[in-house]
This record gives C-alpha cells, structure tokens and sequence, in this order.
C-alpha cells in the first residue's frame, strides 16, 4: 500500500481552496472558463496535486523532468487513479489510452527484441503527442517506454486537452 503524504510546505493556493471545499479533490466543481485561463504554473501545480495523492510521495519529489515510474514509483494499477484524479482535478474526459499507450508492448509489429520498432515508435509519438521521445529514440529498448511518461509530459497533456475545450 502507498503513504499519503498529507504535510504541504507552508500556504499555498491549493490549501487555501482545499479549506474552501474548491479543491480538485471535489469533483470537477472550477468553471470550464477558469480551466481553460490556467496558465502553465497552474496546470503543473494541480497536476503536481493529484500525482502528490495518486502515488504518496511528496510535493518536492514531484518535478517536471521525474519520470512516473522510475522518480515516482507508479505502477499500472496508479495510471488509472492517475487518469480519474486529472479527469476530476480539471473536469475533462481522458479516453482509455489517450493519456497512456493500452498493450504496445504486446503488439509484434511494434516490438521486436525487446526493442520498440520504428513501426511502434512512430505509433507511440502519433497516440502521444504530450510526450518527450528524445531518450526512446536513443535507446528503444522496452524497458525504457516508461521514460517518456514524465510530469512535463502530463502537464503537456492537461495542457492540450484544455486548449481542445477552449478551442
């Protein structure tokens, strides 16, 4: 079982809307308007907030370039609580596999040798655009797919799904 950290370092305005009962822990209560005029620092802060509760670690661990699994310790069973705490944080819908890759690994025209092809890689960067594929393209071994599921990545993610409401 995971640790909930629950200690914050000093006021922050997440607190401060936890205490009102406008957290994103409450559902999708901010208007659509709010969600879409949060600029970056405020979408990395909330997601920061529900990576923070998903997985039990602290806030200081949580930084743009941790890497789910490897910095954060997520495993796939964390992805889906992942996906519902944005879905709830930022009031949008996240489809199965939008945010994270269903079963590529299983698919023998996308791996061969352990090794993620250019078939696969080139299916990855098209299913996720959010994502950083500087080190997979450098090294495609399987193991390293998880490389590529960064903060910055779910940051990009949150970012793009709300620019897709606005627009």
């Amino acid at each position: 079982f995971f640790h909930r950290s629950s200690q914050r370092q000093g006021p922050t305005s997440a607190s401060r809307a936890d205490m009102l009962g406008t957290g994103p822990w409450d559902g999708p209560d901010d208007s659509a308007e709010q969600q879409q005029t949060m600029n970056r620092d405020d979408i990395f802060e909330k997601v920061r907030e529900v990576l923070v509760d998903a997985l039990g670690v602290d806030d200081d661990e949580v930084t743009p370039e941790a890497t789910l699994t490897g910095d954060l310790g997520a495993e796939s069973i964390d992805f889906l609580d992942i996906v519902f705490k944005l879905e709830q944080a930022f009031g949008f819908k996240i489809e199965q596999g939008e945010l994270f890759p269903d079963n590529v690994a299983q698919d023998p025209e996308f791996v061969q040798d352990g090794k993620v092809t250019a078939k696969g890689l080139a299916a990855l960067k098209a299913r996720l655009p959010h994502a950083d594929f500087s080190k997979l393209d450098a090294d495609p071994k399987v193991g390293n797919v998880g490389e590529i599921f960064t903060v910055t990545a779910v940051v990009n993610f949150v970012e793009r799904k709300l620019e897709a409401v606005k627009g």
